[in-house]
């Protein structure tokens, strides 16, 4: 098949469809918008509307002999040097599990770092697969953990060779990247499989001044949001392959497994437009936004009371590898102001909308959309906001524990704790009880409490302490943590 990056199948496709003027008798109920309340239309536009056809029998014809999707995965593989590229509709949720399932199977195990997203232990439940958990690179400085180091994951691997292979998350939200050339060295000379949770990477491949990335530096199976970093609708994912380490058809296979039959076309073209743009012009795109990022970084650093993190916060021995610095990470401690608070007030007082938020630190992510325009606007929400910290200083205090007191027993499978029978225990009287639900800080979606996980005074009081100064905790069955839900057989 011949590869021409100057042509976008899917969004091709729509246009014939258009031109065609193809009458459906078959989903969206809508009928091309003239179904659709006018009061909808008048907000989302025709635009959407014409755009949600059918995959097969509308976009492509039922047996999808146009090869509409197959070549647009193609390109995306060509573009981003893999050798093969899947893409889902239902965001890199869906593809990290689609992943792990391939790599391993019930009854088996999977080195993976603690620091993996709620969607990764998702993965782990539905799988039954035992974790064999890595530690990160705890900061206890800035309380903030970076991705395990590769001799951690040799370690793993040498105490449970058993393991089917392993996942690493990098980038972080945080914009600190892994040794991935160090761990895939770990992987491969083992003979397992290496899969790399990049979501927040959709950038990496169209510029050289920014992190590693995974299909370079020999992963075999790679995870990536285009929503994120990219121009992609929310969901839009892509999972990547390359090497002989994972069957291509098994990984096809378990994808369909847990996918929608009803893909959204629009998160499709909006993928494959992605791909097209960054062949043509990412580099030029990128080099803007890093040079805007550096500009803004700068102009930050010179508010009194907040300090961007940069390489040499996040980088060295026992740290990151390496970093991005399109994530601009804000450490507002010396404005005594919780991070919480602080996106709050910047929301109702400068409809600015931050990108991450936790006890100590505000992030704002930069991608290739942003110019000089928006960022003026962060930087004078950010100086009234620096203007304004004594206003903001009584909220209440998150009680961050160590990294030692942040770890606890793996008493029972993920699967065997989420699926057990619970009961709800008041918070104060959880210790020592094992977890039946998981609890995730959210952003940036790392879980605190894992099923299976003993409970502990030091994590239950950072949790407590956090719903107390803002923390969002969306998975638990109690959000304002009350009670927490436990195995009812102890």
């Amino acid at each position: 098949m011949d590869l021409h990056h100057d042509e976008a199948p899917v969004l091709d496709a729509l246009t014939r469809y258009r031109q065609a003027d193809e009458l459906g008798f078959s989903p969206p109920g809508h009928k091309r918008a003239r179904g659709a309340d006018p009061r909808a239309r008048a907000v989302l536009g025709d635009a959407v509307y014409l755009g949600d056809v059918l995959a097969e029998g509308g976009l492509d014809d039922r047996l999808g002999r146009g090869r509409v999707l197959e070549r647009a995965e193609r390109l995306m593989a060509d573009a981003v040097h893999a050798e093969r590229t899947y893409f889902s509709t239902c965001g890199s949720s869906l593809s990290v599990k689609a992943a792990m399932l391939t790599v391993t199977r019930p009854g088996k195990s999977l080195v993976v770092g603690r620091d993996a997203h709620k969607s990764v232990i998702a993965g782990l439940i539905l799988s039954g697969v035992e974790p064999v958990w890595v530690e990160p690179q705890w900061d206890p400085e800035r309380h903030l953990a970076h991705a395990p180091s590769a001799a951690a994951y040799d370690q793993a691997f040498a105490e449970h060779p058993e393991a089917d292979g392993a996942l690493v998350t990098s980038p972080t939200p945080y914009g600190s990247a892994a040794d991935l050339r160090g761990i895939a060295e770990v992987c491969h000379r083992r003979g397992k499989p290496l899969i790399v949770d990049e979501a927040w990477g959709a950038h990496l491949p169209f510029h050289d001044e920014l992190p590693s990335w995974a299909m370079d530096a020999g992963a075999d199976v790679c995870v990536t949001s285009i929503h994120k970093m990219g121009s992609g609708l929310e969901q839009g994912s892509v999972f990547h392959l390359q090497g002989d380490l994972v069957d291509p058809a098994e990984l096809a296979s378990r994808a369909d497994l847990l996918g929608t039959t009803s893909p959204n076309v629009l998160l499709y073209a909006g993928i494959d437009a992605w791909r097209r743009q960054m062949v043509q012009h990412g580099h030029g795109l990128m080099d803007h936004a890093l040079r805007l990022a550096e500009r803004t970084r700068a102009a930050i650093e010179e508010i009194e009371g907040i300090h961007v993190n940069d390489a040499d916060d996040f980088c060295g021995l026992g740290r990151a590898a390496e970093f991005d610095p399109l994530p601009v990470v804000m450490d507002i401690g010396a404005l005594g102001v919780t991070g919480y608070r602080a996106a709050d007030w910047l929301r109702a007082r400068h409809h600015v909308d931050m990108h991450l938020f936790d006890h100590r630190r505000i992030s704002a992510q930069l991608t290739h959309a942003d110019d000089d325009h928006s960022t003026d606007r962060l930087l004078t929400a950010l100086r009234d906001l620096a203007g304004h910290a004594a206003e903001l200083r009584d909220a209440p205090r998150v009680d961050v524990p160590s990294p030692a007191g942040l770890r606890m027993e793996q008493a029972r499978l993920p699967r065997d704790a989420y699926f057990g029978r619970h009961v709800d225990v008041p918070t104060h009287r959880a210790a020592g009880r094992t977890a039946g639900e998981m609890i995730t800080p959210y952003p940036p979606g790392i879980p605190a409490v894992l099923p299976g996980e003993r409970l502990t005074e030091p994590v239950l009081r950072y949790l407590t302490t956090g719903v107390a100064a803002g923390m969002n905790l969306p998975d638990a069955a109690d959000g304002r943590l009350a009670t927490i839900r436990v195995l009812a057989e102890e």
